[in-house]
């Protein structure tokens, strides 16, 4: 177990269940004390007198968690296959996919991740472009990336075996870093990791000189905040608070303001079912080698005409003769990603109503029309479901727009053609006195 799943377990297991036993008050206040005092070489608040004692909170603990724990379909994986290549590279794809993610999230995109590709083997097989079809909407794609990346060098420079340390895993797999190593170490592999081993000698309050110099959040519970595990501190330092003052917010940057002009660009085929024309995005950057309907990052200035740029850009599918006229605007939606705030300004195109042949087959290689449900299983981003939402909203409104105003025409004819039968019938009308 990596120290800061530890960590989380220690703390849940001491709210639920390790609280619960018999203790003074004033052993509480020493805690505190212990917590707020000068810092040691080692962390006193954490100190056991024996080792019964750790043996002890070791077993509640792991009761606890046993009680407890999530039944989630990697810690199946982790305990249930015999195979330790194939346990690590489970471990290894929900490491991955938990980075920044929900577990909520992750689990229906792991459990389609191992039923497609259950071995190192067949996901090296696989291509970019089908791993982006099924990472879609999970956000962050350059980890699905790094998977393919990383189980090709496995399979190709290890024989299929994954590296069996925590340090080889972090300098061999791309995208790998030290918790991610640690974690598939030591549940894959039953090792322990070496900051855990350091942490578990401290325990028992052992001098820290014979050990890394490792610094623990409460070392620097007294200090002024200069603790590099605090920088970049946003919230003023409360020496009174002690731990209480973990964990510490960091100053984010703002994320940076873009526009996009984008086309739902649309014909029917041969069925009268609509299709749309999505083309590949490079294959470096963001969202790299995801499709998407065709569309324009807007440079300073140019969100003030963002349909005249468009038009410009659209020449490339639509041909050199194209109106700025003919596209309708939709609406914008906005797609928050990490570092973006991401305006896209919406358009409609329909090729069909010209008289011109702009229907005719786009023969670009990073290019195709498909249909609505070819374009839901397709590698597409989060924000080209938001944009082909909208669209349709849109689209119905539109419809329902026309349906009411032909309504209203029909009645208004009624009522025309009434008054001219009124007037017809009272022209030809006999007069009773005669």
């Amino acid at each position: 177990m990596s120290k800061r799943r530890l960590s989380a377990h220690c703390k849940l297991g001491m709210q639920q269940n390790i609280g619960k036993q018999q203790k003074s008050p004033k052993k509480y206040e020493d805690d505190v004390t212990l917590c707020k005092g000068v810092p040691s070489q080692h962390s006193l608040c954490h100190t056991f007198s024996d080792a019964a004692e750790i043996k002890d909170f070791r077993k509640r603990l792991l009761t606890w968690y046993n009680k407890c724990k999530r039944d989630l379909p990697w810690r199946k994986m982790a305990t249930s296959e015999a195979d330790a290549d194939r346990r690590a590279y489970a471990v290894w794809v929900s490491e991955i996919m938990l980075q920044q993610t929900q577990v909520a999230s992750v689990i229906s995109y792991y459990n389609r991740w191992m039923q497609k590709w259950p071995t190192l083997q067949e996901l090296a097989e696989a291509s970019l472009e089908e791993v982006n079809e099924l990472w879609a909407g999970l956000g962050y794609y350059s980890r699905g990336k790094r998977l393919q990346e990383g189980a090709c060098k496995v399979v190709s420079q290890m024989a299929g075996h994954m590296p069996r340390t925590a340090e080889e895993l972090q300098k061999l797999l791309p995208g790998v870093g030290k918790y991610t190593a640690g974690a598939i170490a030591s549940i894959a592999f039953g090792q322990a990791e070496k900051d855990l081993k350091v942490s578990a000698e401290r325990l028992l309050g052992k001098p820290a000189s014979k050990y890394s110099q490792l610094t623990d959040v409460e070392e620097c519970a007294n200090t002024t905040g200069s603790c590099s595990l605090c920088l970049p501190p946003s919230e003023p330092w409360d020496p009174s608070l002690g731990v209480a003052n973990f964990p510490r917010k960091t100053t984010k940057k703002k994320p940076r303001i873009e526009h996009t002009a984008t086309c739902v660009l649309q014909r029917r085929c041969i069925g009268g079912e609509p299709e749309y024309l999505i083309v590949q995005r490079p294959s470096s950057g963001l969202l790299a080698g995801l499709w998407e309907f065709p569309s324009l990052l807007l440079e300073p200035g140019q969100e003030k005409q963002p349909k005249s740029v468009l038009a410009d850009h659209l020449q490339t599918w639509v041909g050199s003769d194209m109106a700025v006229g003919h596209l309708q605007h939709v609406g914008e939606v906005l797609h928050i990603f990490s570092h973006i705030r991401q305006t896209y300004v919406i358009y409609f195109l329909n090729l069909n109503k010209d008289e011109r042949n702009w229907d005719r087959e786009v023969e670009l290689p990073a290019s195709r029309w498909v249909t609505k449900t070819e374009f839901e299983s397709s590698a597409i981003s989060t924000a080209m479901k938001k944009i082909l939402k909208a669209y349709e909203a849109w689209s119905s409104k539109i419809s329902s727009d026309k349906v009411v105003k032909r309504k209203r025409d029909l009645k208004s004819e009624e009522r025309s053609s009434c008054k001219r039968q009124l007037s017809l019938d009272s022209f030809f009308a006999t007069d009773p006195k005669n």
